[in-house]
């Protein structure tokens, strides 16, 4: 099986905002963002359909997912940090974690925004810093 995108990423391949990782998890920014703090939390096994994870893993992906999600909501105080698992752009299971305020916050359709390196570097910062595993 071809490396996914984000296999290349945890392998180091193609570089990235990471936020956080152990041995089974990598959590790092969307580089399309629908939110300032818009992270994504993958397994390091390259696996296309979240719900065909074992269960003991899917279990601790969405431990690993929360404690992201308690950075980013100090990183960028909010209502909550929003949970998606769409899954379809690309074949490797993927948690997307946004901060958000209410429920029209979680649009995948709006407009991303476009933000600098500079300013990836800082989100990635301030959430990492935050994130306690």
């Amino acid at each position: 099986m071809e490396d996914t995108l984000f296999t290349k990423i945890v392998k180091g391949e193609i570089p990235c905002y990471k936020i956080a990782e152990d041995e089974n998890f990598f959590a790092f920014l969307d580089i399309s963002p629908i939110a300032k703090g818009h992270t994504l939390v993958i397994t390091k096994l390259q696996n296309d359909y979240i719900f065909d994870l074992p269960d003991e893993l899917l279990g601790n992906m969405m431990i690993f997912a929360k404690k992201v999600a308690a950075g980013i909501k100090k990183a960028f105080p909010c209502n909550r940090v929003g949970v998606a698992v769409i899954g379809i752009d690309v074949p490797h299971n993927h948690i997307h974690l946004v901060p958000i305020n209410g429920v029209g916050d979680l649009n995948f359709k709006a407009e991303r925004l476009q933000l600098s390196q500079d300013e990836f570097k800082e989100i990635a910062a301030k959430i990492s810093a935050a994130v306690e595993l």
